[in-house]
């Protein structure tokens, strides 16, 4: 649970968009709060609106969902609209899963299925680029939950990639990166999908429920190790943020 004290209204916020009734924003958020922050929630689904501009935000993350980019819902369609905001304001931004794919959308790029209707559900290769290997180390593999891929935008540039999905990971500028993997997975987040969602690990490709577990038992302290070194790159604390125009302007 995420509470907010009369302590926390005075920290930086961090806008966090969840697609379900009862998502959580997990690991991530756990650690944004840990580095100071307060995580605004907010679930345009269910009618919360997203603001004009991010200035009274330190960033923002778009997290996953069972539904797709492609889905003709008004408020997907207006997520993907409303995604240009942080990319014009240079804040910022995190996409994760449906988010990272929300934001190929508003790039101009294309969310399609595998043409062999592979899916990946489950612990699966994760391969650095050589500008992904300039930017930090990555882990061998990471945790899936997608049957649908992003292609790569016109101005992004590709950090990971996989055998089954090649663009994994990607930079948008300075400050906006999709990712579609998810390192802010619990364990009791995957308890609940792969009970939840016990169908879908019959899809062609998935891996059994037993293998999820150990594979993160396996694999989840390199991608924790992930998650801290990333959002030091990419947000910083709340006492000291990452300043990414600053950056930009001295390279």
């Amino acid at each position: 649970m995420f509470f907010q004290t009369d302590l926390a209204k005075n920290r930086p916020k961090v806008l966090v968009v969840l697609h379900q009734e009862h998502s959580s924003p997990g690991r991530v958020g756990h650690e944004l709060v840990k580095r100071g922050f307060t995580l605004d929630i907010r679930k345009p689904r269910f009618g919360d609106m997203l603001p004009d501009t991010l200035s009274q935000h330190a960033g923002a993350v778009v997290f996953g969902g069972p539904m797709s980019a492609n889905d003709p819902d008004a408020f997907l369609h207006k997520e993907i609209d409303w995604i240009e905001v942080p990319l014009r304001e240079e804040k910022p931004f995190l996409g994760i899963c449906l988010g990272a794919q929300m934001m190929v959308k508003q790039l101009g790029g294309t969310v399609t299925g595998h043409n062999d209707s592979l899916v990946e559900i489950g612990y699966y290769p994760l391969q650095p680029t050589e500008a992904g290997r300039n930017f930090m180390d990555w882990p061998s593999k990471v945790y899936q939950w997608h049957r649908e891929g992003f292609s790569l935008p016109k101005g992004a540039e590709l950090l990971a990639t996989g055998p089954t999905y090649p663009n994994q990971a990607i930079r948008y500028g300075s400050s906006a990166f999709g990712i579609q993997f998810h390192p802010e997975l619990t364990h009791q987040m995957m308890v609940r999908w792969t009970t939840k969602g016990a169908p879908r690990m019959e899809l062609p490709g998935a891996q059994q429920r037993r293998d999820h577990f150990a594979g993160r038992f396996v694999h989840d302290p390199a991608v924790r190790r992930w998650l801290d070194r990333f959002l030091d790159l990419w947000i910083g604390t709340a006492e000291v943020p990452v300043q990414h125009g600053v950056l930009k302007a001295a390279e």
